[in-house]
């Protein structure tokens, strides 16, 4: 089989989680790396036996086959034209762009190139949601009634970060927006929004809620409900349940462990695990994965740009319901 040679642009965080899934997939490494700070790129290169490159570079590299772009948000619409205009495959972090213009502008550039573009809605790829999903389409709860999905962050971001990432429905939420498309198969038709501050109050000088649940209605009369909050004490906070009418199925939480204490005063038993970073370390090896094989047969990736267009207007539309207090017609 062909091995795929990426150019990573971007060395934080979520770079370096990326540049792990890579490493762990048979015939794919990473080549060549690009950070505006010069250190994180020489460590990710160190790492993973690359070389560090201008952006200039690694768009004109021969030894670059694919590109994965790791970078800040308002970096991803013209990187992703930049691939676009070379004619190379793209994994590419969520989201396109905060703006849902600019975003659609990049996907129409995407689209006429003809390149293989990934987005990355990475809990699509948890194997315990993606036997969920298994479960739903063999039948095993019958008809989808009602969708339930929990989204909490063990503690809030900085304020500094919530003023450029967009807020909580565009940053946060966006997962479970592609989530609840996902998994109901079928796009809503109406969103009702709500939200308050009650973690932080900077949050809400920042000009975003911390605290938010939203209501999907849909043509089949399907109803998802999704809740966020940017803190849990006990830990990251990530379920799913979804109720037929033939029974219920639930994904749980990961937890630290599997051991349980009983005694006189009742059990106990561990918290979940405490980021997305731990409780979704496999879904990224996974998801790279996918987009690897995709690109050695030929086959179309699971998520696209156009899932990143279809949350991103969702997330536009609840931004709108809980400035009117209006449930909005999609």
């Amino acid at each position: 089989m062909t091995e795929f040679r990426f150019g990573l642009i971007g060395a934080g965080r979520i770079g370096q989680v990326h540049a792990l899934a890579v490493q762990a997939v048979p015939r794919a490494r990473i080549t060549e790396v690009v950070d505006v700070f010069p250190e994180a790129a020489q460590n990710v290169a160190d790492k993973f036996g690359a070389k560090v490159v201008s952006l200039d570079e690694i768009f004109k590299s021969p030894n670059v086959d694919a590109f994965i772009i790791a970078s800040s948000t308002d970096t991803h619409a013209p990187l992703l034209e930049r691939c676009a205009a070379v004619g190379k495959p793209v994994f590419c972090e969520k989201p396109i762009d905060l703006s849902y213009e600019r975003a659609e502008a990049c996907s129409r550039a995407v689209k006429a190139s003809g390149i293989t573009c990934m987005l990355g809605f990475n809990r699509r790829f948890d194997p315990q949601f993606a036997y969920l999903k298994e479960q739903m389409e063999a039948g095993v709860i019958g008809k989808l009634e009602t969708l339930i999905i929990t989204s909490r962050d063990p503690a809030p971001p900085p304020a500094e970060y919530i003023k450029v990432s967009g807020g909580l429905f565009r940053d946060m939420m966006i997962h479970d927006f592609d989530m609840a498309r996902w998994l109901l198969g079928e796009e809503p038709t109406r969103i009702y929004a709500t939200g308050s501050v009650l973690v932080d109050p900077a949050i809400g000088e920042a000009g975003d809620v911390d605290t938010a649940s939203v209501t999907l209605n849909t043509k089949s009369g399907a109803i998802a409900i999704i809740t966020n909050s940017r803190r849990a004490t006990y830990g990251y906070d990530q379920r799913i349940e979804a109720f037929g009418d033939k029974g219920i199925l639930q994904a749980g939480n990961q937890l630290e462990n599997t051991v349980k204490f009983a005694g006189a005063d009742g059990v106990t038993g561990a918290k979940p695990q405490f980021f997305f970073l731990q409780r979704y370390a496999n879904a990224y090896r996974i998801e790279l994965t996918h987009f690897v094989e995709s690109l050695q047969n030929g086959s179309k990736p699971a998520t696209s740009e156009q899932d990143g267009l279809a949350a991103l207007r969702l997330a536009d539309a609840a931004v709108e319901s809980l400035k009117t207090g209006q449930a909005v017609d999609l």
